[in-house]
């Protein structure tokens, strides 16, 4: 019995002396949970940063500030015929400095469409929109009163390329078509405001009446 409890302190003792690395110079000890080499192994550890999730995004998926577009320095408005443009120069010169808008008169080539009326009434040309529609066509309502209330299926500066698109249609399925001259050869005018600073942005809002429905865009 003796010897058993001398047995049981011998091994308690040197479990202690074991567990407490007493023993690491015989080689004898626990395995290390630290692992003390990776530290060794670490090149500059002072130098870590630690780093946001936006700032550890690279550069071109972290969110960019939207720049803001710079204002057109110049902008234009127009057709304008002969009345239209005459009220708007007596109304233009009073709003703006004369060294900074001009009204140019500019040729507009002769139109031609591939044109489908006249239709009797508006119930007619609605059912006619809505068969040309179901093909896929572009389907625009006629400028010219002359030719209302009518149907066009595209615009052109020449005969020879509506005819040509005509052709095309009525291979489509379009029949009843024909190619008319919508308007001819003429003349008008392009209002052209340059440069546009700020205190010329500031009474832009007082053209919007002169304008006969038109809409100031930047030049090209």
């Amino acid at each position: 019995m003796r010897l058993l409890v001398l047995l049981l302190v011998l091994l308690n003792a040197a479990y202690y002396a074991w567990s407490h690395d007493m023993l690491r110079v015989y080689g004898f000890g626990p395995l290390r949970q630290d692992e003390p080499q990776r530290l060794n192994r670490q090149i500059r550890p002072e130098a870590l940063v630690i780093l946001s999730v936006e700032a550890a995004l690279p550069a071109d998926a972290q969110p960019r500030a939207q720049a803001p577009e710079a204002a057109p320095t110049c902008l234009q408005a127009g057709l304008f015929d002969e009345a239209q443009a005459t009220a708007l120069r007596q109304g233009v010169q009073v709003v703006l400095p004369a060294a900074v808008w001009s009204l140019n008169e500019v040729l507009v080539p002769p139109r031609w469409i591939v044109y489908l009326g006249k239709y009797p009434d508006a119930q007619a040309l609605a059912r006619k929109r809505a068969e040309l529609v179901a093909l896929s066509l572009r389907v625009d309502s006629v400028s010219s009163p002359a030719l209302a209330p009518g149907l066009s299926l595209g615009t052109f500066e020449s005969q020879e390329r509506a005819t040509s698109e005509m052709a095309a249609l009525v291979r489509r399925g379009v029949r009843s078509a024909q190619v008319v001259q919508e308007s001819a050869e003429s003349r008008a005018s392009m209002l052209r405001i340059t440069p546009v600073d700020q205190a010329v942005r500031a009474r832009l809002d007082e053209l919007s009446p002169m304008l006969a429905g038109k809409t100031l865009l930047p030049c090209p």
